[in-house]
């Protein structure tokens, strides 16, 4: 019997999920079919619920429904109940696991491709949804001196403040979206993560950046979750003012490969995967 697998999301036309996960399902030998599962909000609960049948494996789940699913499935893993976003479900005989393998997958690529160790260190993030609440808490268990975060939605802000303050000594704090206090902090920051959508591919906010380029202090890590386009606005404008730059590919790529061994108990062909993905980005342009 045919396997699926898939990724739930609004929209999804920049998603190259498809690809590097299909490529490693082959690569292994599985019979799985991976699929994009673009789904407005009211027909998520009825893909949730076609999870649960045998056929299916799980999901990975991103914007905007990392939150959503919370309340949706049976049982939630440490990483997803602690964080409060779910971007992996699993099918355990259908029971609905949900697990979040961002947060693992954000402190990988971060030491593994960024050289930057974010103990003692001082971070600023950018948004407050379901990627922000992964990147904060794994900033917190790695030992962050502080991490600030600025939403357009300052209530969004205070509520993932409020909740990550009670689980860490690292100090954690809101910032204006704009403004004297922002530009202040900003000079502090050894890194800057943005996981907004802004300068992302098919998105309503393409081309722009969440930050004004005259604030990114030089020297600083900035690292854009989007990997579509490769380099975004926010990365181009931050190589310019002469700071370190990463892009959401390999994040992208560690937390797909914790997701596929969630799903199929085997070691996920990361090469494999990256090969794919960077294939995938180069046809994009």
């Amino acid at each position: 019997m045919t396997r699926n697998a898939g990724i739930m999301g609004y929209p999804l036309k920049h998603s190259i999920s498809p690809i590097f996960q299909q490529a490693a399902f082959d690569h292994l030998g599985l019979d799985v079919r991976y699929c994009a599962w673009e789904l407005p909000p009211g027909e998520v609960a009825g893909m949730v619920q076609r999870l649960r049948q045998p056929e299916y494996l799980g999901a990975n789940v991103t914007v905007p429904y990392k939150e959503t699913l919370i309340s949706m499935v049976d049982a939630l893993a440490d990483s997803a109940r602690l964080i409060g976003a779910v971007n992996t479900v699993v099918n355990r005989a259908g029971k609905l696991e949900g697990h979040n393998t961002d947060a693992g997958g954000f402190l990988h690529a971060l030491r593994e491709d960024g050289a930057f160790e974010p103990e003692g260190k001082v971070a600023l993030v950018l948004g407050a949804g379901g990627a922000a609440r992964a990147i904060c808490f794994a900033l917190a268990e790695a030992g962050a001196a502080a991490v600030y975060i600025t939403n357009r939605t300052p209530e969004r802000a205070q509520t993932l403040v409020a909740v990550l303050g009670k689980q860490s000594a690292t100090r954690i704090a809101t910032l204006p979206w704009s403004g004297a206090d922002l530009a202040k902090r900003v000079k502090e920051c050894h890194l800057i993560v943005n996981c907004t959508t802004m300068g992302m591919r098919h998105s309503y906010a393409e081309g722009q950046s969440p930050l004004p380029a005259g604030l990114i202090p030089k020297g600083a890590l900035v690292f854009d979750v989007i990997y579509n386009p490769i380099e975004t606005p926010f990365l181009k404008e931050a190589a310019e003012a002469g700071a370190r730059t990463l892009g959401g590919l390999s994040m992208l790529i560690y937390q797909g490969a914790a997701s596929f061994e969630l799903w199929t108990g085997q070691k996920a062909p990361v090469s494999v995967m990256f090969e794919a993905g960077a294939r995938a980005m180069q046809a994009q342009g």
